[in-house]
């Protein structure tokens, strides 16, 4: 029996309940033919009935966490997440650590309600369409808020960013680690 239905499969094609043992039909003209298509018709009916109120039930509670949708334009700024960046960013200090979303990027185009395709940089790989959940609306930032970060130097095809000096040096299983800050 179906939990949706409340009657299962082959009933509700059939409209009866499969044969259960080795007796022989009756042979003959079946006389109660509009009989049986009357309650098909029923069966089929209740049944449509039961997964609508189903189908409903189901509807509310996954409509239970959903806000409203955002709605997106061309053009618009966001912030993408990191959540799928993170192989990316192995070279960071530590994971906990990582800003949760980077950007802002222009949405270049609207896919769908869903999905979006935005412009990104070349040292972001990924692919340029994303869906709305990865991405939020980016607000400026107060001034002094946060610093740009210095732009890297592109030497025969690789980043490189110039050091303004060394500020302090350790030694971590037998190597040497400078932490530094960009010029």
């Amino acid at each position: 029996m179906y939990s949706g239905t409340k009657v299962s499969p082959f009933k509700a094609n059939n409209g009866r309940n499969p044969r259960m043992g080795f007796k022989l039909r009756k042979k003959g003209r079946f006389e109660g033919a509009e009989k049986f298509a009357k309650k098909m018709k029923e069966v089929q009916g209740e049944a449509k009935a039961a997964l609508a109120k189903a189908q409903e039930e189901m509807r509310q509670y996954a409509d239970r966490k959903r806000g409203e949708a955002v709605e997106y334009k061309v053009g618009d700024l966001v912030l993408l997440s990191t959540r799928d960046l993170k192989w990316q960013m192995v070279g960071q200090s530590s994971e906990k650590l990582v800003e949760w979303f980077v950007g802002p990027y222009k949405i270049k185009v609207i896919i769908s309600s869903n999905v979006v395709e935005l412009v990104l940089p070349a040292t972001v790989r990924i692919h340029l369409v994303v869906n709305v959940s990865r991405i939020k609306w980016y607000v400026n930032q107060v001034d002094g808020q946060k610093k740009k970060a210095p732009q890297p130097v592109v030497v025969e095809g690789e980043e490189e960013w110039e050091v303004e000096k060394i500020l302090n040096k350790r030694k971590v299983r037998g190597k040497c680690h400078e932490p530094t800050r960009p010029h």
